[in-house]
């Protein structure tokens, strides 16, 4: 696994980044991170590009369901994190916006200086819920416009990618979901993103009919009724979307693969025998290479005295380190 390096620059520019990436011939993947372990993976493994999930953050962070019960300064805290520890730029999942069109000005600003390259703004009632589960209220059409009008206005680069989501398919149907992103796209929107769409049919008939560029949400692994089917990602693109996330991937996979250790060390506590199960572990080396060890020895190595470096190491060279360059 390559060594991740820990950094503090920033993307210079997310949102141009992200549009060019939204622009590009190739639909844009991204997984769905939620802590420094998802997104330093997804990092690693090539990704450009990632979305900010709020149900994992809110489900991870607080053992709660995605129903609301995570607040703005949570959230934005999480997403500042997250710009910070990456090279992949972020969209970050900000519900309805905490408020009115007033509050989503202010969270619109604040989120594009947390870093990340888009907000992604919801038209449930709040307290809001996750897109796949039932019992989904919406607020007027108009409401939300003025909704992605104060959060266009707000920003302060119009590179900034303003998205716009609707949950309509579940509370009216495929109709009004295109009838809603049309007037978010008129009020400002970027990147249009209507839940739980039931159909490859009602998939191409969205991205026909909406002025603006699609992004579709996969299961990808979850199972689920009545939502979206999984397609994959070359089918999507020829559909003409532009981008696809796969917001509750890691989340599951991390839980599942947290049951299946549980499970061994269940049984060896049992067996009064020990067990090892590397295959169901990350590596010592691994783990630190992905977080980014090496450069925290290199920084060692620059700055630390030559009698530091002795006590913590029993020599002026930490292993694995070139010698000091001072």
């Amino acid at each position: 696994m390559p060594d991740a390096t820990l950094s503090n620059a920033r993307i210079e520019n997310p949102g141009r980044r992200l549009r060019d990436l939204l622009g590009a011939p190739a639909i844009l993947a991204m997984p769905g991170v939620y802590d420094g372990f998802s997104a330093r993976l997804t990092d690693s493994l090539g990704f450009k590009a990632a979305f900010i999930t709020g149900s994992g953050v809110s489900e991870s962070r607080f053992g709660q369901p995605d129903v609301g019960l995570m607040g703005l300064a949570e959230n934005l805290e999480c997403s500042r994190m997250l710009a910070g520890r990456t090279g992949m730029t972020l969209i970050a999942d900000i519900d309805t916006g905490y408020g009115n069109p007033v509050n989503v000005h202010f969270a619109t600003q604040a989120f594009e200086q947390a870093g990340v390259g888009a907000v992604m703004i919801e038209d449930q009632t709040w307290p809001k819920r996750c897109g796949h589960m039932a019992g989904k209220e919406l607020i007027p059409a108009d409401e939300m416009a003025m909704k992605v009008r104060s959060a266009a206005d707000a920003r302060r680069s119009a590179d900034f990618v303003i998205g716009a989501r609707t949950d309509a398919i579940a509370t009216d149907g495929l109709a009004e979901a295109i009838r809603r992103a049309n007037i978010y796209v008129d009020a400002g929107a970027d990147l249009l993103f209507a839940d739980a769409l039931l159909s490859e049919d009602d998939i191409a008939a969205f991205v026909r009919e909406v002025r603006g560029p699609v992004l579709v949400n996969m299961g990808f692994g979850i199972r689920r009724r009545s939502t979206t089917p999984v397609l994959p990602a070359r089918r999507l693109e020829e559909l003409g979307v532009a981008a696809v996330i796969f917001p509750r991937l890691l989340t599951s996979a991390a839980l599942s693969g947290m049951r299946r250790a549980m499970e061994a060390l269940a049984q060896s506590l049992a067996s009064g025998e020990a067990v090892d199960r590397p295959d169901l572990c990350f590596s010592f080396e691994d783990l630190n290479n992905l977080m980014g060890f090496g450069a925290i020895r290199d920084l060692e190595n620059r700055y630390l005295t030559e009698e530091e470096l002795a006590r913590k190491y029993g020599s002026a060279t930490p292993a694995g380190v070139d010698g000091p360059d001072r």
